[in-house]
């Protein structure tokens, strides 16, 4: 697990115009590729990637926890009722990993609404006005770029309580499907 920043700061490099991306489609015969973090289009969808690339890393490692829970008696016992691969996996593996997908959902939406630190590095907000800036990108440029600490409070608090119930809701529905062991 790396720091945002630290993140931020090798894609920037890997994705600026002149980058290390860019050079290697200029290589392969593209005569002019995409302005992953200029272009408005594509800057947010970059950014997107940043964090996803970030965050596989512990989805992986929950997602590998979640596997190793599986009882071996219920994949020996789906096997011996004559379950191929795939069934035993869309039957006893993948309703196993429920906690596993709901700990990783909740988490991932969290971590894009609190998206701030990404945003600074690599865009700054930008390209244009604002084509990327998040609620928390919002938040602390109202606060400490315009000096305006009540706004930003206001907005901050209204952020936690957006995050708290679209967090309970999305938790709610996926407790749903997961299994009492």
């Amino acid at each position: 697990m790396l720091s945002s920043v630290v993140v931020s700061v090798v894609w920037m490099a890997l994705l600026s115009d002149d980058g290390l991306v860019n050079t290697l489609l200029r290589g392969l015969g593209a005569a002019s590729p995409p302005g992953w973090l200029s272009d408005p289009d594509l800057a947010l969808y970059t950014i997107g990637f940043v964090i996803s690339w970030q965050m596989l890393g512990f989805c992986s490692v929950v997602y590998l926890a979640g596997l190793q829970s599986v009882p071996k008696e219920l994949l020996e016992s789906a096997a011996i009722d004559g379950a191929g691969p795939w069934l035993r996996f869309r039957k006893v593996t993948w309703p196993m990993l429920a906690p596993a997908m709901t700990l990783n959902t909740v988490m991932l939406l969290i971590t894009g609404f609190k998206a701030y630190d990404h945003v600074q590095v690599l865009t700054a907000g930008g390209p244009g006005l604002g084509t990327t800036a998040t609620i928390a990108f919002n938040v602390v440029q109202t606060g400490f770029t315009e000096n305006r600490t009540g706004l930003s409070s206001a907005m901050a608090i209204l952020m936690l309580v957006i995050v708290a119930v679209v967090s309970s809701l999305v938790l709610q529905v996926l407790k749903r499907r997961e299994i009492d062991l």
